[in-house]
């Protein structure tokens, strides 16, 4: 199977359970909830998405023939120091990395070292093996993904109340205020959420604040 491939970067995890995780980000073009063009936004699924996923145009991105050439372009990428308490993690994104992402991917990722994390929007089944499961819901759709290791949830989102979430036997349960004109009135409600609901974590963007990809 060949893989297009937005971009693929070194930086620390900005948000989530691993904020701060040094990581390399493999992000695959495409998505099933939105096109990426400006001119498809206000009819798709989710239409909130701030991430380029449009071609194979970003800094280490590319098509790629097999899941070893993925596996080398990856490697290539981590730029961190060897060292046996920290294990190289990749984390796989998009768009929708599980319209690519698969078992041989992973293997190839695992037989270079790393340890592997999707995030996904969970409407689509994963492949064995994946290190860590990070599932973003939107509204209007289905979960059909097992096994998650965390709910991170964009808040506010009209059709996906938080409740509806907490139910499914996942631990770890984050509230991301939504990016945009009103995020500081989203993470005023997102804090009042959380402080209401200790169930709920509050997970901020902080790649965003730092200026890092």
């Amino acid at each position: 199977m060949a893989y297009r491939v937005k971009e693929v970067f070194y930086t620390l995890q900005g948000e989530g359970t691993h904020a701060g995780r040094p990581s390399v980000f493999c992000r695959f073009s495409g998505c099933n909830l939105w096109s990426g063009r400006e001119r498809h936004r206000a009819s798709a699924v989710c239409r909130f998405c701030d991430t380029d996923f449009v071609g194979i145009d970003g800094p280490g991105g590319g098509r790629f023939a097999d899941a070893e050439s993925l596996a080398r372009a990856v490697l290539t990428a981590w730029t961190g120091a060897a060292h046996p308490l920290a294990r190289p993690y990749v984390v796989c994104t998009g768009g929708e990395p599980l319209l690519q992402l698969d078992g041989p991917a992973v293997d190839a990722l695992h037989q270079v070292g790393f340890a592997v994390a999707v995030e996904t929007n969970g409407t689509l089944a994963a492949p064995p093996g994946l290190d860590w499961i990070c599932v973003s819901p939107k509204a209007g759709t289905t979960l059909v993904i097992e096994g998650a290791d965390e709910i991170k949830l964009v808040f506010p989102q009209e059709g996906a109340p938080p409740s509806v979430f907490e139910d499914l036997g996942i631990e770890r349960l984050l509230l991301q205020p939504m990016d945009g004109p009103d995020r500081e009135e989203n993470t005023r409600r997102a804090v009042e959420y959380c402080l209401a609901h200790p169930q709920w974590r509050l997970s901020l963007q902080t790649h965003k604040f730092l200026g890092i990809p």
